[in-house]
């Protein structure tokens, strides 16, 4: 059958060809409960790009103390920051989605899951190929390439993909740390949210989420990726942007300097005021609005700071839109406008 020519009788109904474009997060337990948590935290902490001990070792410890205690306690922080429209990480995740739909028209169809929990990436993939997608772009949205973070979601992809008998061809959106439409985000993003301050920050933080120190000798370039963006923020705002890593996790070394021990050092030494932003992460999540602006507060002003601020992330802001249109187009080149 040549291109443009009607099929015959009794072929199959084929749909109109598509492209896809699937944004995926991090996860989320779907309701702040423990159990909810632990069938949350269960996925999570056995993949093997998370916790790279051997399973032989690990899955003891955690089906054993940390499944068994750990849940409760993570609810109840989860409970924090839990609102109407549910998890602050899937709900601004679907609102991207729907922002982009807008923006590229019906011609492809934008949809988002996550790497752990609902929606999976499975079952949207599967969505995607039913609806006629026979090109799919995978966009993690983690502007700092790791191997628990990036590498992860685009191994869960691989693995549905090995499930389709006809498969769509895929595209992954590369790491976009030092992207000048992510640093242009960023940085109007925190100049228009310390504008609207009834304070003058003495010192910006940046603080991006831990890795034990073992994965930048292991090759990950997280390290070195979230240090070239801060130093491209601090040039484009124009003023100096510190740096740090939180959320920590067990006895093994992280990357330094720890976030909560950098708040406590500085309002110890003298420091007043202080504004964080987190630009690893895409949208705001339970690392975000309890662990930096519930916790992250409360260190600062038990150790003598008094003004305290905690930056929103992108979310589905206009910078964020505009970033994700920016990448988006630019990864599809070459499938866009393309006659079926």
């Amino acid at each position: 059958m040549t291109a443009g020519s009607a099929p015959p009788r009794d072929h199959p109904d084929v749909l109109p060809r598509r492209i896809g474009v699937l944004i995926v997060n991090l996860g989320t337990p779907d309701a702040p409960d423990a159990r909810s948590v632990k069938r949350y935290l269960k996925q999570f902490l056995s993949d093997r790009r998370v916790v790279e001990i051997p399973p032989i070792i690990w899955q003891p410890i955690l089906r054993g103390v940390i499944l068994t205690t750990r849940p409760k306690k993570s609810a109840h922080a989860y409970a924090k920051v839990w609102t109407e429209r549910g998890s602050p990480l899937a709900f601004h995740t679907g609102d991207t989605a729907e922002a982009l739909k807008a923006a590229f028209g019906p011609d492809v169809l934008v949809d988002w899951a996550m790497r752990y929990g609902n929606p999976s990436i499975p079952s949207r993939l599967a969505a995607m190929k039913a609806a006629g997608c026979d090109r799919i772009l995978i966009a993690p949205l983690y502007p700092q390439y790791s191997a628990a973070t990036t590498a992860t979601a685009n191994d869960a992809v691989f693995r549905a993909l090995g499930d389709m008998r006809w498969q769509p061809a895929v595209r992954t959106l590369p790491p976009y740390h030092d992207d000048p439409a992510y640093i242009a985000a960023l940085k109007a993003s925190a100049e228009r949210h310390v504008a609207a301050l009834d304070f003058a920050p003495d010192v910006l933080l940046a603080s991006f989420h831990g890795m034990p120190e073992r994965t930048l000798h292991l090759g990950d370039p997280y390290h070195c990726q979230a240090q070239k963006t801060v130093r491209l923020l601090s040039e484009a705002m124009g003023r100096e942007v510190a740096i740090s890593f939180q959320s920590r996790f067990g006895r093994a070394k992280w990357l330094e300097p720890a976030t909560d021990t950098t708040l406590a050092r500085m309002a110890s030494e003298g420091v007043r005021s202080v504004a964080v932003m987190m630009p690893g992460f895409s949208a705001d999540c339970l690392e975000t609005l309890e662990e930096i602006a519930l916790q992250g507060a409360e260190t600062f002003h038990v150790n003598g700071g008094k003004n305290f601020a905690c930056i929103p992330c992108l979310n589905a802001d206009s910078e964020a839109i505009t970033l994700y249109e920016s990448l988006i187009s630019r990864e599809l080149q070459g499938w866009l406008n393309v006659t079926p």
